[in-house]
């Protein structure tokens, strides 16, 4: 039971696993099989910590010797110290938890999510919309997103101008365009790292943005655009398909 709540507690502490084995083997490949993950699985979770960061992590060059070589940038570098520091805490938070019932209240707190896209971002504007509000949200380098969610979403989550949020989209509900619709309310360029295409079913894309976050496509195999490596795309999307998160 404590094992799985610390589980929680810690935030899903493979992550941090890999970060420390990437700054020890400068590889990914080698850092993902001393982490226990799969090469794939180490690429999302990376993807994934440099998102939510709101800058890389971890620097990374495809194809290189064992895979691509790999290092923490000055930031995973100070944050891998900075979960060292917590993780020191952690049976003394344990400990002090007078109830089985507050652990499991934290539990309930930190759910993980199945949307492979999360942006770090903050709030920028929100718009009444009848019974909805548009919320605009800056990401990193200045990228802007629009969401739409109802009128109680907005005060629960206290949405306003400089909160900080969490960008959920899920990898099915984005498009792929050679330019950007004039009609997109969100059409956010990015670059194609990876395409790896399934027997059936549709294509996983890896898109790099501007400011370093990334965006997970999958694309389905009846799409007009068959992208490649290097090409620039567009990844398009509906404000009410953006779930919204915010820290408590």
């Amino acid at each position: 039971m404590l094992s799985h709540l610390t589980h929680h507690m810690t935030r899903r502490p493979q992550r941090f696993a890999l970060l420390e084995q990437v700054a020890a083997q400068g590889s990914i490949t080698k850092a993902a099989k001393a982490a226990g993950l799969s090469y794939k699985a180490a690429w999302d979770a990376i993807d994934e910590l440099n998102n939510l960061a709101g800058q890389p992590l971890v620097e990374r060059s495809v194809g290189g010797k064992g895979g691509g070589g790999a290092r923490l940038t000055q930031e995973g570098a100070r944050l891998l110290a900075l979960y060292h520091r917590l993780e020191a805490l952690r049976e003394k938070v344990i400990e002090s938890a007078e109830h089985v019932e507050d652990l499991e209240r934290l539990e309930r707190l930190m759910l993980q999510t199945s949307a492979r896209n999360q942006l770090h971002g903050e709030v920028v504007a929100v718009e009444p919309k009848g019974h909805s509000d548009l919320i605009t949200i800056r990401l990193p380098g200045g990228l802007q997103v629009l969401a739409q969610i109802t009128r109680e979403s907005t005060e629960r989550l206290g949405l306003a101008p400089g909160r900080s949020v969490i960008v959920l989209i899920k990898a099915s509900w984005l498009s792929l365009h050679e330019h950007a619709p004039v009609d997109a309310a969100n059409a956010l360029e990015g670059r194609v790292d990876t395409v790896t295409p399934a027997p059936s079913g549709p294509a996983d894309i890896r898109l790099s943005l501007p400011n370093g976050q990334t965006l997970c496509v999958l694309l389905p195999a009846e799409a007009e655009l068959s992208p490649a490596p290097g090409q620039t795309v567009f990844a398009c999307f509906e404000p009410d398909q953006v779930l919204l998160g915010a820290p408590l």
